[in-house]
């Protein structure tokens, strides 16, 4: 029997959703698990859902999810694809490059 429907542990999600709170709207790249990655993150106007989408630069993985706001502060984490597992460790990996001051 498989899992499909993996949910992270309780105690990783406020963590993921601090790191993810912290992560900018656009393009950004950075690093996972020592790989290079591109990220794009998009909000809704009205902050009811964020979008993210994940490439390892050079290689072949991906992580993409939408993260939708309910009623009641609640959260539905829908990933495109892979496990929530996936999803979670990547938000909370996940460290984006500093960003260089332009002169």
């Amino acid at each position: 029997m498989t899992n499909r429907a993996a949910k992270p542990p309780p105690d990783e999600l406020p963590e993921f959703e601090h790191l993810l709170a912290e992560l900018p709207d656009g393009y950004m790249e950075g690093r996972f698990q020592g790989r290079p990655w591109g990220v794009t993150v998009k909000r809704s106007a009205d902050g009811k859902r964020i979008w993210l989408y994940g490439e390892e630069l050079g290689g072949t993985d991906v992580v993409s999810f939408n993260l939708y706001v309910l009623a009641g502060a609640r959260l539905a984490l829908k990933p495109c694809e892979m496990s929530s597992s996936k999803v979670v460790d990547f938000v909370l990996g996940f460290r984006p490059a500093t960003m260089s001051p332009t002169v």
